[in-house]
Parts: structure tokens; C-alpha cells; sequence
């Protein structure tokens, strides 16, 4: 149970600062970010073990560098879908 409030925690701020740094944090809400946050975690960790070979694991300011990294990636590739207009991840 504890994790699985840590990963609500840990998306909703990963998907808050990407949100952030895409300028699509009036259009999101809570929900979107944690969802954003999460999947964010999931790409950024495949590309970072694609690129380099190592596993992150834990929840640590190098994991949520990575989840913001992969939730900037995930939130730039619905803006180019949906022509630049994301409302919600």
C-alpha cells in the first residue's frame, strides 16, 4: 500500500514539473499529472537503460529526473499529435 502511494507521490510531481516545463499545467489537472508522472517514469527509465545500461530504481532525485525527462518526452509527443494543443495527457 505504501508503494503504491509512493508512485501516486512520485508521478504527481514528475507530471507537475514536466507540465510545467511544457507550459501544460493550466490544461491538466491532478489526475494527468500523476498519469503523465508514471508513464514519464516508465519511458524515461527504458531510455535511460537503452542509452546506458543502468536500472533505475527507488525513489531518489535521480529517478525523478528521470520521470520528469520521460514525462516532457511523453507530453511533447501528445502536443505533436494533437497539434501542439494537449488539454489532457
Amino acid at each position: 500500500m505504501v508503494d503504491i502511494v509512493l508512485w501516486i507521490v512520485f508521478g504527481a510531481l514528475a507530471g507537475w514539473v514536466a507540465s510545467m516545463i511544457m507550459g501544460t499545467n493550466a490544461q491538466m489537472g491532478a489526475v494527468a499529472n500523476i498519469v503523465v508522472g508514471i508513464i514519464g517514469a516508465f519511458i524515461g527509465g527504458f531510455i535511460m537503460r537503452t542509452l546506458t545500461g543502468a536500472q533505475m530504481e527507488g525513489f531518489n532525485i535521480g529517478s525523478l529526473i528521470v520521470a520528469i525527462l520521460g514525462a516532457v518526452i511523453l507530453l511533447t509527443i501528445i502536443k505533436a499529435i494533437r497539434g501542439g494543443n494537449p488539454h489532457h495527457a
